[in-house]
């Protein structure tokens, strides 16, 4: 989800849940402790330079069960963030407290609420890497079952 889309999808909401790709819901009473701009720049296994840029934020929640977050208040949180900077249209960047360590996850609207959607890593170089070309497999008979004699193709 592009920062454009959260926006508008924010502003149709009072108040919004995320759900985590288990299904469970992120407790109601959760705080964003950081909102704003990574840019990334590297380079990957086969020397290429890379730059990504992401819009996040990180959720958090504690013992405050009466603290909820209004969806015009993150609307506010962003405003700000725009006043004082440059802000693209990048892609939603999510961190969230996993199991055992702050995992990072997309972000999505299914039309009631927003879902965190799981990341992948992958090689980016994978044609200067050395890694084998995947061979599809296939039978001797799934080869030869279009060219029966029956078939009419020889």
């Amino acid at each position: 989800m592009k920062l454009s889309e959260f926006k508008m999808q924010l502003a149709q909401l009072e108040n919004f849940q995320i759900q985590l790709p288990n299904g469970t819901f992120v407790p109601n009473h959760f705080h964003i402790t950081e909102m704003g701009i990574i840019n990334k720049k590297y380079t990957d296994c086969g020397n290429t330079f890379r730059e990504e840029n992401y819009f996040t934020f990180q959720l958090w929640y504690s013992v405050d069960t009466w603290h909820q977050l209004t969806s015009e208040k993150v609307l506010k949180i962003i405003s700000g963030i725009e006043k004082n900077t440059t802000v693209g249209d990048f892609d939603i960047l999510v961190e969230y407290q996993d199991a055992h360590t702050i995992g990072k996850f997309g972000l999505e609207f299914n039309g009631q609420n927003f879902l965190l959607t799981p990341t992948q890593t992958t090689c980016l170089a994978q044609d200067n890497c050395g890694l084998p070309v995947e061979k599809v497999k296939k039978s001797l008979k799934e080869m030869t079952s279009c060219c029966t004699p029956e078939s009419g193709c020889c």
